[in-house]
């Protein structure tokens, strides 16, 4: 419970400070505060069952008395001079014999510690560590050189003959890879922000961008060449690149840069 309320707690505070991006896909974090404020509310619910309640069988033993404390319970229980008026049945001798075994080691109990170890050390490292977005040394090491997968059809269709102003890196990266005429994207003006990966093919640099579905988990590499005259920004950097998609002879696309501004770290790192 309690590793399920520091969880809880670190999701929704994320969300209240706006660093829920760096996780997950802004549209699904209702789902992830949501569930975060139910197991919290469970959590802090599951203080309302006393400590040994398990240990009440549901025979009256009182007899006019007071009830008995949980750890009273515990403790008549585990003795077996225990006394009650009325005689002891199977269900007083199992709940006697259950509480008043040592405790032994077995699959179970060896799993059970394992996965709290576990379960421990992931929320631990939450919670110690800073959110950040994926490295760029991830990113490239992510690329496999082949399309995202993300990308449909439509993408291409609507940069063909429709508006591109809010195409992204990723949006792009599908265009230039599946695209069988790319003349007929030359010319189209592009304002693109990522960050600066090696360029290959002859391109000045790569400019790259993370791509996620759902959350960073599933993280895709998106990635388009480059040519920009005059020195190249290290790997690494964040840049706006304003220019125009040219048609190579060999039937490549590629920007041509106009404009290569070097900028911070964008709050919303990754497209969606």
């Amino acid at each position: 419970m309690g590793l399920t309320a520091c969880l809880s707690i670190t999701t929704i505070t994320l969300w209240v400070t706006g660093r829920m991006a760096l996780y997950i896909n802004p549209d699904s974090a209702w789902f992830a505060v949501g569930m975060s404020i139910v197991a919290l509310v469970g959590a802090i619910a599951s203080f309302a069952l006393p400590l040994g309640a398990e240990a009440d069988h549901g025979h009256d033993h009182e007899h006019g008395h007071a009830p008995a404390s949980a750890a009273a319970r515990r403790e008549a229980f585990a003795h077996a001079d225990h006394a009650h008026s009325d005689p002891a049945d199977a269900h007083d001798r199992a709940a006697h014999d259950h509480l008043a075994a040592r405790p032994r080691l077995t699959p179970g109990g060896i799993a059970a510690f394992t996965g709290g170890v576990l379960a421990s050390t992931a929320v631990v490292a939450v919670l110690l560590t800073p959110a950040a977005s994926l490295s760029t040394e991830l990113a490239v090491s992510r690329d496999v050189g082949a399309a995202p997968l993300f990308a449909g059809s439509d993408v291409i269709t609507l940069a063909a003959s429709g508006d591109t102003s809010q195409f992204g890196v990723g949006d792009w990266s599908a265009v230039f890879a599946h695209a069988t005429n790319p003349e007929t994207f030359d010319g189209k003006p592009v304002t693109l922000t990522g960050f600066i990966t090696p360029g290959g093919d002859g391109a000045s640099f790569d400019l790259t961008r993370l791509v996620i579905t759902h959350c960073v988990i599933d993280a895709q590499t998106a990635r388009l060449p480059i040519a920009a005259a005059g020195d190249t920004p290290s790997t690494g950097q964040w840049v706006t690149v304003t220019g125009t998609v040219r048609s190579s002879g060999d039937g490549k696309l590629e920007v041509h840069a106009d404009q290569v501004a070097a900028i911070d770290e964008p709050a919303d790192p990754y497209e969606y």
